[in-house]
């Protein structure tokens, strides 16, 4: 049996478009969807006092002005866009700090698939625009990492005040 892995490797199916096949099955009729206020487990959320555009703006502003490396941003509402599938604006932004981040993988290296570090900024059907990260408790727990306590609290610390800039 080929593994969806396998596949991705043979380059016979791209990450994107299975996350876009996911999401098209996700809206497809008869499938329950979890409503956008309830996140998963692990997820940290607050609301921007801003619109879309200006709360990304303000995400990547503070994440400059902190010194901290920006890695991507990734206009999801655009792919899905592109696919022929609607979904409200959501972009998600990749950044860190290497000689802080690499610290998790020294302590297991599949913290790598929680690194670099994620905020989502998205907007509900009510027009509230979202920014969500997972929480770095969350992710020690998650991999199973008991000797970097300062260094996720530094990690917690950083994420919870680049998402308050949009407050």
């Amino acid at each position: 049996m080929t593994t969806v892995t396998t596949l991705i490797r043979r380059g016979a199916i791209s990450l994107a478009a299975l996350t876009l096949t996911g999401a098209a099955l996700a809206t497809a009729p008869g499938v329950a969807l979890a409503a956008p206020q309830a996140p998963a487990a692990g997820v940290v959320r607050t609301q921007s006092a801003y619109g879309f555009d200006e709360t990304v703006a303000r995400v990547k502003g503070d994440i400059a002005a902190k010194g901290v490396r920006f890695f991507a941003e990734i206009d999801q509402g655009q792919l899905a866009g592109e696919a022929g599938i609607k979904l409200a604006p959501s972009k998600l932004l990749l950044f860190g700090n290497p000689p802080l981040g690499a610290q998790f993988l020294t302590s297991n290296p599949y913290a790598g698939l929680d690194w670099p570090v994620r905020i989502l900024v998205t907007q509900d059907a009510d027009g509230k625009v979202w920014v969500a990260y997972t929480d770095f408790a969350y992710i020690a727990e998650r991999y199973q990492i008991r000797d970097r306590d300062a260094a996720f609290a530094m990690a917690s610390q950083v994420a919870a005040s680049i998402a308050s800039s949009t407050r």
